[in-house]
């Protein structure tokens, strides 16, 4: 008989994947995004994706990564992996998934999802910055490994 347990880890490995899994998944998204844009002059709009991604990322992301880690760091070690985010982040993760399907689904990847893809990669990748100095802080500053 096999025993189910849940995978409880430290609380510093939960201030790992936070930003682990947003630097991932917004690298993963730009280089979509970069690959649905047109060699030389459609490449630009990339900066275009940049700029918004900026704005969604101190206007509203910063503060998602700064309440996901309160709560983490609120953790007792050994809580399961998967609480990294909240069951309503996961919620909002799977919405965002199946909207990028649908939308590419109903047309051509071209360059308006491209330069959406960029800034949601952008905005993900900018705002895993806060999570990456938790992280380091944590593990440099009060000897936690």
């Amino acid at each position: 008989m096999t025993l189910l347990t849940k995978p409880g880890v430290p609380r510093t490995v939960h201030l790992f994947a936070a930003p682990f899994l947003w630097t991932a998944i917004g690298g993963l998204l730009m280089a979509r995004g970069w690959g649905w844009l047109e060699p030389g002059r459609g490449r630009l709009l990339f900066v275009a994706a940049g700029l918004l991604g900026t704005l969604k990322s101190l206007f509203i992301l910063d503060k998602i990564a700064r309440r996901s880690l309160d709560r983490i760091i609120r953790f007792q070690d050994g809580t399961c992996l998967g609480a990294v985010y909240s069951w309503k982040t996961w919620l909002l993760v799977l919405l965002m998934m199946a909207t990028g399907i649908t939308l590419r689904s109903l047309t051509e990847p071209g360059p308006a999802i491209g330069i959406l893809y960029g800034a949601v990669g952008w905005s993900l990748c900018l705002s895993s910055r806060l999570g990456w100095r938790e992280w380091y802080h944590r593990v440099h500053h009060h000897g936690i490994a």
